[in-house]
């Protein structure tokens, strides 16, 4: 299998002398089975370049599969100028994730109306499909393609593509789960020790890969102040796929304010990490141009998703329940979650809470922490208790962000937690993440 990056840029495309070794051009990865079937990872300026050498290779008909983590700008933007597509005989098809404000047609057809592009998407001459993907295992140019969603503001899509006894895991824009990537007194380095559920998924994706391309848009010191923006930094893609298994990682989705200087300053920084975690795996900054084969290897074994169940759930009108004893955050997490299409009920009291769950079980349960009379973990260990509630997804608002606080919430079978103050972005893809991946209760 052949991997190469012409986009490794993330936010906005940045040419000139100060990006010329890593590259200025936004997130696009080529990727070749040995049977010759091309997936290409994004569709960003990086595209541009890839669509110029497929184009001058004159091998008859261009077939090509195009997986969209999502369609923030800097990841669609050089679809329009992705040449195949404008020559009769060429085909294309497009994958991305369901669930977003209209389809991935409609989305992809937007940046090409009229007013921002010559050609409308309609009028290009290849035969083009679209397919709107949500979390399981799918058959995509010959390849074994698993999805899993990641932590953006936008929805977003993984990928873990197996071919040729070979596993690329695709995992851009995501943000840590949890401030903590260990639990207290656990070992860390370890897939178990993981602290968040989300992050013990994420490790899991990508176990034993043999590649991880992987956003590491910040550095530690950045990401104070870029918090739920939904991006990651070095140390934790370090850590995280170390305790994974991983065999080599590529660290990507460069900051638009980062020159190839500060670049390679993370890239020492992160395989001094590395080093550290008592692991082999290979980690550097991926760089525009760079190419190399994974070679097979037959002890492989496919990636299982822990929950299959839960990958199939039908996004539909569901059923949120907000519990907030502050009349203006009430009032607020309502107004974005109806403004997302949700049936959406409000509690000021956990005691009220229970009383309507008691009436009508919703599908999701929005609950602060902190309470006057009865608080956040007394409503859960009532919800617990009860083999009707035991198992309703439970996302937590909270202002604590400690370890033992975030501990004691998920012992208390808390889902998820978004931590106060929160961007409505950032609440709605949480929301949006707890329903993808827990059956709705009937």
């Amino acid at each position: 299998m052949k991997v190469r990056f012409w986009g490794t840029r993330g936010s906005i495309a940045t040419p000139g002398p100060g990006t010329n070794h890593f590259g200025g051009n936004t997130s696009c990865v080529e990727l070749c089975t040995a049977s010759g079937d091309l997936l290409i990872f994004d569709c960003g300026t990086g595209a541009h370049p890839l669509a110029a050498k497929l184009m001058a290779q004159g091998k008859g008909a261009i077939s090509v599969n195009i997986l969209l983590g999502h369609t923030h700008w800097d990841h669609i933007q050089g679809f329009p100028f992705f040449s195949p597509a404008f020559v009769k005989g060429n085909s294309a098809a497009i994958y991305g994730p369901k669930g977003s404000r209209g389809s991935l047609h409609e989305v992809l057809a937007g940046q090409m109306e009229f007013p921002y592009f010559p050609i409308e998407l309609n009028q290009l001459p290849a035969a083009i499909t679209y397919h709107d993907l949500s979390e399981g295992i799918h058959d995509i140019g010959g390849a074994r393609v698993a999805t899993q969603y990641l932590n953006h503001p936008a929805v977003t899509l993984g990928f873990r593509v197996e071919a040729d006894d070979v596993a690329v895991v695709y995992l851009v824009d995501h943000e840590p789960f949890s401030d903590e990537l260990w639990r207290a007194g656990a070992e860390p380095g370890r897939i178990e020790s993981i602290l968040h559920d989300g992050d013990r998924r994420h490790a899991r994706f990508m176990a034993d890969a043999d590649l991880v391309i992987h956003d590491a848009q910040y550095t530690p010191e950045e990401y104070r102040t870029k918090k739920t923006w939904g991006h990651s930094t070095y140390d934790y893609v370090v850590k995280i796929a170390a305790a994974a298994g991983v065999r080599r990682v590529a660290l990507t989705h460069h900051d638009p304010g980062h020159n190839d200087d500060f670049v390679a300053d993370i890239e020492r920084k992160a395989r001094t990490l590395a080093s550290q975690q008592g692991t082999e795996v290979n980690v550097f900054c991926a760089y525009e141009g760079c190419e190399f084969v994974l070679e097979p290897r037959p002890t492989l074994k496919p990636f299982v998703a822990a929950d299959p169940g839960r990958s199939s759930v039908v996004w539909h009108r569901f059923h949120i329940l907000i519990v907030d004893d502050q009349p203006d955050t009430l009032a607020l997490v309502a107004r974005a979650l109806e403004e997302e299409q949700y049936t959406v009920s409000k509690a000021a009291s956990g005691a009220e809470a229970l009383r309507i769950i008691a009436a009508q079980l919703p599908d999701l349960l929005v609950l602060d922490y902190k309470m006057i009379d009865m608080d956040g973990l007394a409503v859960m260990k009532a919800l617990r208790a009860k083999p009707e509630t035991e198992r309703l997804p439970v996302l937590m608002l909270t202002a604590m962000t400690d370890e033992p606080s975030t501990r004691a919430g998920f012992e208390a079978g808390v889902t998820d937690y978004v931590t106060k103050p929160f961007s409505i972005p950032q609440l709605t893809a949480r929301v949006r993440a707890c329903l993808a991946r827990i059956q709705p209760l009937d």
